[in-house]
């Protein structure tokens, strides 16, 4: 019943544009892909300075904000933030003093999360700010028609598919072999077997058929950022997925 109740919360949430603003390699990667597999668009970097400059542009929902940067520390980046952006700032930081706390919070931010942390309770405190945007109820009818799966999000209704956060400008055969693939992850599907779940009975088939869109998919996802390539060939048995 808890599980069930998560995972509605988790289908309610709306997506967001993140800015991860860390300096420790290891922090920023588990936050990147905390909040990627939520269905987040992340960004990352390690400068103030830098941060600030994106932040200008106005493409960003929310900030993970860590206090010991290279080149400022966090509260100037916040005050400088706080005159031209209202955009929600949570603060991450190994310091836990009480001073330090309200300093944050009187220059603006809206949370405020000591290291060592947990990313499962970072994203909770991401999902309820968010929760507190202007327009998050819309945000909210969108997310329920996406389920996510590790970096990928399926949207069947609509048909459509995201890794990572970014839309896949798919064909229609690509849609269908990669929905075939999400709806069973890991599992091993003949080249027959997406072939009837995919293809009309009187489209061109053929195992090269279900190859050519395989190698136009990988392309497309090597596009969208990944670094493996996340389907995988079975010789003589057919493909999976690593969702």
């Amino acid at each position: 019943m808890y599980r069930a109740a998560a995972r509605a919360i988790l289908r309610s949430m709306p997506t967001a544009r993140i800015l991860v603003v860390e300096d420790e390699p290891t922090i920023a990667d588990t936050l990147v892909y905390a909040l990627g597999r939520e269905g987040h668009r992340v960004r990352h970097c390690t400068l103030g300075g830098e941060a600030l400059e994106i932040l200008r542009e106005g493409a960003t929902d929310l900030v993970v904000l860590d206090v010991g940067l290279p080149d400022m520390d966090g509260f100037e980046v916040c005050r400088r933030l706080r005159t031209f952006s209202e955009v929600p700032v949570i603060f991450l930081t190994a310091r836990n003093d009480e001073l330090d706390r309200v300093l944050g919070l009187e220059l603006g931010a809206d949370d405020y999360v000591p290291k060592p942390f947990s990313p499962r309770e970072l994203a909770a405190r991401v999902r309820a700010r968010l929760r507190r945007l202007p327009g998050a109820q819309a945000g909210a009818a969108e997310g329920e028609r996406w389920r996510a799966l590790g970096e990928f999000a399926i949207d069947a209704e609509g048909r459509r598919i995201r890794y990572r956060g970014q839309a896949l400008e798919l064909t229609r055969y690509e849609y269908a072999l990669l929905a075939a693939l999400l709806r069973r992850p890991g599992a091993i599907l003949s080249r027959a077997q997406l072939m009837e779940r995919g293809w009309d009975s009187d489209a061109d088939s053929g195992d090269r058929t279900v190859d050519t869109h395989v190698k136009t998919l990988r392309a497309k996802l090597r596009a969208a950022g990944a670094e493996a390539d996340p389907i995988r060939t079975h010789r003589g048995l057919g493909y999976s997925l690593d969702a």
